[in-house]
């Protein structure tokens, strides 16, 4: 009888390790998969600048047929610093991209 309480025991225990340890736990945000679009986009089109920081804006339809998920992030390149949007539009049923834009701000 004790064998088996102790197998319950573990059993329990390792049930509640699996909990805590749940893939839920590591799930992205709905937006990553644009935001590493927004970041490869930008390297691209500032190869020297470094991202020191990193918003999700948010998403907007722009039509019954495409949205536009909108991100901002900081870049620095030596002793400029300059905040810029990058706007990535695309289809919203295949998520096929349509258009990125950049908008410098300050």
């Amino acid at each position: 009888m004790k064998s088996k309480g102790k197998a319950i025991l573990v059993a329990l225990l390792l049930g509640l390790s699996l909990a805590w340890t749940s893939p839920v736990a590591d799930a992205q945000p709905p937006y990553a998969k644009w935001g590493k679009i927004a970041m490869q986009q930008t390297m691209k089109t500032y190869p020297k600048a470094k991202v020191v920081d990193y918003l999700h804006v948010g998403r907007k339809n722009k039509t019954p047929t495409t949205s536009e998920e909108t991100f901002k992030l900081l870049l620095q390149e030596n002793n400029r610093m300059w905040a810029l949007l990058v706007h990535i539009e695309f289809e919203t049923k295949s998520e096929k991209v349509l258009k990125v834009s950049f908008e410098e701000t300050s």
